[in-house]
């Protein structure tokens, strides 16, 4: 039973196809009902020739109430949580001297604070069973910055170190607590970016794939870390970036 937010479109959406794919039951969760229906189905249609199924689980995560009854209606209806995929996130691209400290603050909730939040709530079933997997979604402006974008960098910084920290507090329980870091993938937010010959022209040269990630690569990254291929991986961050960082 897994639960995955922000999946009503790009990787989060990707990332649901794939562990339904694997005879997952997956709950796909967003701010908007509309979209989220029409997510249901594309997942349903990924599981066809397995035993995995999807259903709408919409709420915003930076809603701690909201956040904190979703898990409990999901453990209601379906006994368990296995699998925690924190994928929202948020992007604001500012200078230093131009950025409200509210607006750090904001994407700090959106980015980090809903993330740990949510970590709590699955801790607690999955500590009665003895077993779970959580993942978090950073990126790899976690380890690496550019100018004027401070604010998502520290973010994203700072959940790969929360996911460090739950690591240890949660192993003992049979819970593993990992990462994925997204390079460049083609989504429906980079489509502007994706038709730029000059965007593209950079990235051939940036990484050692010399192009953009398609959002089903990284359903195989959610899988494995999600399964028991990666029993004895935990905090650990897994960079799915096609060489980005370790092209220069």
């Amino acid at each position: 039973m897994a639960l995955v937010t922000g999946a009503s479109r790009g990787l989060g959406l990707s990332m649901a196809c794939a562990l339904a794919a694997h005879g997952a039951q997956v709950w796909l969760n967003g701010r908007d009902a509309d979209s989220l229906r029409h997510a249901v189905g594309q997942v349903r249609a990924a599981a066809e020739a397995t035993a995995g199924d999807a259903q709408a689980l919409p709420f915003d995560v930076t809603d701690e109430g909201a956040a904190t009854a979703a898990v409990s209606r999901m453990l209601g209806e379906s006994g368990r949580l296995d699998i925690l995929i924190n994928n929202v996130g948020q992007r604001r691209r500012q200078p230093l001297d131009e950025l409200p400290a509210q607006a750090l603050r904001d994407l700090l909730e959106a980015n980090l604070v809903s993330a740990w939040h949510l970590c709590r709530e699955a801790a607690r079933p999955m500590r009665a069973q003895g077993h779970g997997r959580i993942i978090n979604v950073t990126s790899i402006a976690g380890p690496i910055a550019r100018a004027g974008d401070a604010a998502y960098t520290t973010s994203k910084g700072a959940l790969a170190a929360l996911t460090r920290a739950l690591a240890a507090e949660l192993g003992p329980h049979g819970i593993n607590v990992n990462a994925i870091a997204p390079g460049f993938f083609a989504t429906e937010a980079n489509a502007g970016m994706v038709e730029d010959e000059s965007t593209q022209a950079w990235l051939k040269q940036r990484t050692s794939l010399g192009r953009w990630g398609r959002p089903d690569e990284i359903g195989a990254a959610a899988v494995f870390l999600a399964s028991p291929a990666s029993s004895y991986i935990t905090g650990q961050t897994l960079v799915v970036d096609g060489g980005y960082l370790a092209h220069f």
